[in-house]
């Protein structure tokens, strides 16, 4: 525990001769659930992020006909009784 604490430059609170675990770990939790809590919000707007492009893809693909429509020629009896009158 000291080695660790020695690594992370902890200084020993005014009064103690060495770092207590339990100023060492009040600082380490402190920090683990800052970077929680980050975490938690980046992730959020990550996927905020994914779902608004997920949503741009499909109204772009439905913008997209799917097939193609032709213009109506006249074909067959119809167009013979119609031409003949």
């Amino acid at each position: 525990f000291l080695e660790t604490a020695v690594y992370f430059c902890m200084k020993p609170k005014m009064g103690e001769k060495e770092v207590s675990p339990h100023s060492f770990f009040s600082i380490w939790h402190e920090f683990s659930s800052d970077f929680k809590d980050f975490w938690k919000k980046e992730n959020k707007l990550i996927l905020q992020e994914r779902v608004k492009e997920a949503e741009e893809v499909c109204r772009q693909k439905k913008g997209k006909s799917l097939y193609n429509i032709r213009p109506k020629h006249d074909s067959g009896i119809v167009s013979i009784i119609c031409s003949n009158s």
